[in-house]
């Protein structure tokens, strides 16, 4: 993007309560360096880590704190603040603004102006890894994901990392570059494919991510180590490109990507299910780690010890979705694209999977290193007419792009 790639955009920024309030001065500045104009509403307990005194600095504008103020409320000022903005952002979203607005709660300027607003939302969620992964702190991510009249929140972030507390893990909010960024990608515009950057901007991309949990009894199950964490990028690097992108997850502690719609699936036919619900598409990525079999009768309680030992697991094959999706008819997408993860000769089980089931291309990792969990992959991209292109250990989320950049070029051909 170019510094002026927000010229003439209207942003309203939501600074929340927390220590990651000070950030926000910095997506401040990039955003008027890239010619947005930003008015600020800053929570009390968001007063308690930044001054309003430096956001009017940065902003040039008044800073909005009050709900109750004379001047404001003739004109009814949270209703002309959530208009007057063509993107709302909060950051830091903590988790009391994120449950305010999942369930309509508004006692002051900040909730009041995200529940009066029209437009989209994206929320940089900023909070102790443990509040993060609290269920009900996922659930209200997802009840706003899924919300009409925000259009679906978008969400960018949270970072996995050290946090101020000490404790380590997801909760840290996304660098403000990483916001401007996501900013950028929901106001790039109309639909157009030949708008610099937006390749595949009009097309439609199916992505699967994580493992399969299959049930044994009511606390058991079969399951993988995947993170989920190379799907999710995938994920956001094709709608960075302009993709329209249905994310189908298997169960991860991790954030949907901006501007993607995520659907929870957590069992094999679940995520078929849900798969088959989201075609037809133009892209599948196939990424997700599915279980190959679940159990033939789950347990209706808790299968305890016994004198004579573990007891026998019947298994059954669970439904092979990237193959069904290879071979979907008219609903089948133009470009399939399957994942091997492999512990032995990669390319003769890489090309082997590729034939038999029928996809387009096949990205083959080893993992029999550290990957699982890790934020690095080696990968090769097979493609049917037998080539093959292997690339050097990177970020998971280079790995994305590139093969993102890989998915554009097919299409411009």
């Amino acid at each position: 993007m170019t510094q002026a790639s927000l010229s003439g955009r209207k942003i309203l920024l939501i600074v929340g309560g927390g220590i990651a309030a000070y950030k926000a001065l910095e997506l401040v500045r990039l955003l008027k360096k890239a010619g947005a104009e930003v008015r600020t509403v800053l929570t009390a307990a968001g007063a308690e880590f930044v001054t309003p005194m430096s956001l009017a600095a940065l902003t040039g504008q008044p800073v909005r704190q009050d709900l109750f103020l004379p001047d404001d409320e003739t004109a009814m000022g949270h209703i002309e603040l959530s208009r007057w903005a063509d993107l709302v952002v909060v950051a830091p979203a903590t988790a009391g603004l994120i449950a305010k607005a999942a369930n309509g709660l508004a006692d002051d300027l900040a909730s009041t102006t995200l529940l009066a607003t029209d437009k989209r939302v994206l929320l940089a969620p900023a909070m102790n890894v443990r509040m993060w992964r609290h269920p009900a702190v996922q659930a209200n991510v997802e009840r706003l994901q899924g919300f009409d009249g925000f259009h679906g929140a978008a969400l960018v972030g949270p970072d996995e990392g050290e946090m101020a507390c000490g404790e380590f893990g997801p909760g840290r909010m996304a660098e403000p570059t990483a916001i401007l960024e996501a900013i950028e990608g929901l106001l790039a515009g109309p639909a157009n494919a030949s708008e610099p950057g937006r390749p595949l901007a009009g097309r439609h991309a199916v992505v699967t991510a994580g493992p399969t949990f299959e049930p044994i009894d009511p606390v058991r199950g079969l399951t993988n180590r995947s993170s989920g964490k190379q799907g999710y990028a995938v994920a956001g690097a094709l709608a960075a490109l302009g993709a329209r992108v249905t994310l189908v997850s298997g169960p991860v502690a991790i954030a949907a990507p901006a501007g993607v719609e995520r659907v929870w699936a957590e069992t094999a036919r679940e995520m078929q299910a849900a798969v088959d619900k989201a075609l037809p598409a133009d892209i599948a990525v196939m990424s997700a780690a599915v279980a190959d079999w679940r159990v033939d009768g789950v347990a209706s309680g808790k299968i305890k010890k016994a004198p004579g030992g573990p007891p026998s697991l019947s298994l059954i094959e669970n439904p092979d979705i990237l193959a069904g999706v290879s071979a979907a008819g008219k609903t089948r997408p133009s470009l399939v694209v399957g994942f091997a993860a492999e512990t032995t000769d990669l390319e003769a089980n890489a090309r082997a999977k590729l034939s038999r089931k029928g996809c387009d291309w096949i990205v083959g990792n080893d993992v029999s290193e550290a990957v699982f969990g890790a934020d690095a992959n080696t990968v090769t991209l097979f493609t049917r007419d037998g080539a093959a292109e292997s690339w050097p250990r990177q970020s998971k989320a280079e790995v994305a792009r590139k093969l993102a950049a890989r998915i554009a070029d097919h299409f411009r051909t």
